[in-house]
């Protein structure tokens, strides 16, 4: 056997050394654009239980486990819990919280920016034009407006100190000082399409809606507004 690895060889690798690549990483920005390089990056690591995981809103792309692997691995009981990472029920509640405040209101401003370029683009080239990055779309979260918020439901400050830790320690956020933003995980491991109606349509939107942080908080009131009216609207019609 060679000891040289090919592409698809390599970025698998790294995949599986590092948890998570950039997309603007050389050999995965191939792999994007590369159907070959792509589906045998996917052979390789179905090979092991894996598939690759890439979101266009993301900036990152990761690897999570195929179904049948997770039933090896973790068993039917397993898989009922309510997540495989042994994050404590808490600290769930904290994704969920921080999954709603950073990639509801960074989602609509890419799609929103996205529009707003395609409109001074001619029709032949508009379709080309990439998303915004979610690192200048996302929001920064103030630690002070969360643990105001919602510290008296996830446990007060010792608890949300040691699950934010928890968080940034898996990947799903970073912390710039007292600041909280996107990981790189945010956006791939949480199914944006199961969960953002489940959130937006349940009690969970009337709790989101009263965060006080600065940049957050507005872009989402105006989500919820915007959705309430689209109700109004059908139920009207």
């Amino acid at each position: 056997m060679s000891n040289q690895l090919d592409d698809a060889a390599q970025l698998a690798a790294q995949l599986l050394a590092r948890r998570w690549l950039p997309r603007n990483q050389p050999l995965v920005r191939r792999a994007l654009i590369d159907q070959e390089l792509w589906r045998a990056v996917n052979e390789r690591v179905a090979a092991v239980g894996l598939r690759v995981v890439d979101n266009v809103y993301a900036d990152h792309i990761t690897l999570a486990m195929l179904r049948p692997a997770e039933v090896a691995v973790f068993g039917e009981t397993g898989l009922a819990s309510n997540n495989n990472l042994d994050l404590p029920r808490d600290g769930v509640a904290l994704l969920v919280v921080l999954w709603a405040l950073i990639v509801l209101p960074k989602r609509q401003r890419q799609l929103a920016r996205a529009e707003e370029a395609a409109e001074g683009q001619g029709e032949m080239f508009a379709k080309d034009k990439p998303l915004p990055s979610a690192a200048s779309s996302a929001p920064t979260l103030s630690y002070r407006s969360l643990l105001a918020d919602f510290g008296n439901q996830l446990g007060k400050k010792m608890r949300l100190d040691s699950n934010l830790k928890l968080l940034e320690r898996q990947g799903f956020i970073t912390r710039k000082g007292e600041d909280i933003c996107e990981g790189p995980l945010l956006d791939l491991l949480l199914d944006y399409d199961t969960l953002a109606p489940r959130i937006l349509d349940g009690a969970l939107a009337d709790v989101l809606a009263r965060s006080t942080d600065g940049e957050a908080g507005p872009m989402l009131t105006a989500i919820l507004a915007a959705r309430h009216n689209e109700e109004s609207d059908l139920s009207d019609a």
